[in-house]
């Protein structure tokens, strides 16, 4: 039976042929790839059958980075005053920024992955804060940009309803699943500190917003 190209937990166990609890917690470690549609864990049937075909040949492990800073991804010059005063142009600005970087080898596969992200569901996380992000093959390292929107985009459908005013777009290669997802957490982690999101956008200099989150008040240092 062919299968479907997006899959639940139930249908990737069936598939692999270990329990629902395992895939569960190869996806929670980050050692299955996979993303979240709401609460629920998704897997896409290409990355999967890639990954197995992996695992069966004795192929190297991704190996989880002791943990994700910004100081590690991001750079003076990738951050942005966003102009747009709406989601898509805000995007494109971004996108625009992140092409710059020597790991980002195909810029229009960037731009396409990203609004196919958003169209799946929005990246608007709450609290003012996005973080649109994909893995593509086409990108050699973990990296990342970031817009500060004064004003707010208020159609970005976030989870509160709120207008989005920090956005921290990042991009991986398609198979570092564990650098991958400790990004996410530590960005969105990160950024819920309402303290560092008012100095944030109580600037308008974008070297005044780099020192803020690389400087020696990081955490996990």
């Amino acid at each position: 039976m062919e299968l479907p190209e997006i899959m639940t937990i139930e249908e990737v166990a069936r598939y692999l042929r270990v329990s629902e609890r395992t895939v569960y917690d190869w996806a929670q470690k980050g050692d299955l790839p996979a993303g979240k549609l709401g609460s629920s864990w998704r897997f896409r049937r290409d990355d999967l059958q890639r990954w197995a075909a992996e695992k069966l040949q004795g192929g190297p492990r991704d190996t989880p980075p002791p943990g994700v800073l910004f100081r590690d991804i991001l750079r003076r010059e990738r951050i942005i005053l966003l102009k747009s005063q709406e989601k898509t142009g805000a995007l494109e600005e971004l996108i625009d920024c992140l092409a710059g970087a020597v790991e980002v080898t195909d810029p229009e596969e960037l731009a396409r992955a990203v609004f196919r992200r958003e169209q799946l569901m929005s990246t608007g996380i709450g609290l003012g804060i996005a973080v649109p992000h994909v893995r593509l093959e086409s990108v050699k390292g973990l990296v990342m940009a970031l817009g500060i929107s004064h004003g707010g985009l208020a159609d970005y459908e976030s989870l509160d309803g709120g207008p989005v005013h920090i956005l921290c777009m990042f991009a991986t290669g398609r198979y570092q699943h564990a650098q991958y997802l400790k990004a996410l957490a530590a960005i969105s982690g990160r950024l819920k500190d309402p303290e560092l999101r008012r100095k944030l956008l109580d600037t308008a200099a974008p070297d005044k917003i780099f020192q803020l989150l690389v400087g020696p008040g990081e955490p996990g240092e």
